[in-house]
């Protein structure tokens, strides 16, 4: 299978994500949402919102009506519920388990929420739920983790997360870091 192609396959892009969290916060804030509160919500223009509602519409996720006010569908608010879902998991996972900076956290979690599989996100659900279940255990094991000297020599043949790569991946992320932070 051609793994890669998958990611054309995901319901909503970023951006379109973006936008139906809007609608659904004005929605809950005001009980209204036209295009001109979505584009100040978003910092865009009017113009880019109607373009990027195109789609959304077309897919029955919003609607608009004679007042020119932009409704969810019953799908769209679904998917909305499921995109905050997702994107609330991946900040658990990344800042209490993983130990992230928080900040980081939420940038890598909105980066991810429309793209992880509705499979991916119950067993993410499921794992933060084994941890939650018995706090001293679940604190034990972030414990445990945290404090795991993750080197390995850099010898991709003695370490089992490097083996299969057949190179030492810590390097690897090393060294795409390093790449970001030169200009």
């Amino acid at each position: 299978m051609d793994t890669w192609k998958e990611f054309d396959q995901n319901i909503i892009t970023h951006s379109a994500a973006h936008h139906l969290m809007a609608v659904a916060d004005l929605l809950q804030q005001h009980g209204y949402a036209r295009v001109s509160d979505v584009a100040r919500r978003l910092g865009i223009t009017r113009g880019s919102v109607s373009i990027s509602l195109r789609p959304l519409k077309k897919a029955r996720l919003v609607e608009q009506d004679e007042n020119r006010h932009l409704r969810l569908t019953e799908t769209g608010s679904a998917l909305v519920a499921a995109i905050k879902t997702k994107r609330h998991l991946m900040q658990r996972l990344l800042a209490e388990v993983l130990g992230v900076a928080p900040e980081q956290a939420e940038i890598d979690a909105c980066k991810l929420e429309h793209l992880l599989s509705n499979q991916t996100a119950e067993r993410l659900l499921s794992f933060l739920r084994f941890l939650d279940t018995d706090p001293q255990r679940g604190r034990e094991f972030v414990r445990g983790w945290q404090n795991y000297e993750a080197a390995c020599g850099h010898e991709p043949r003695a370490c089992p997360s490097c083996r299969d790569a057949a190179e030492c991946l810590a390097e690897k992320l090393s060294g795409a870091a390093a790449l970001r932070r030169d200009p």
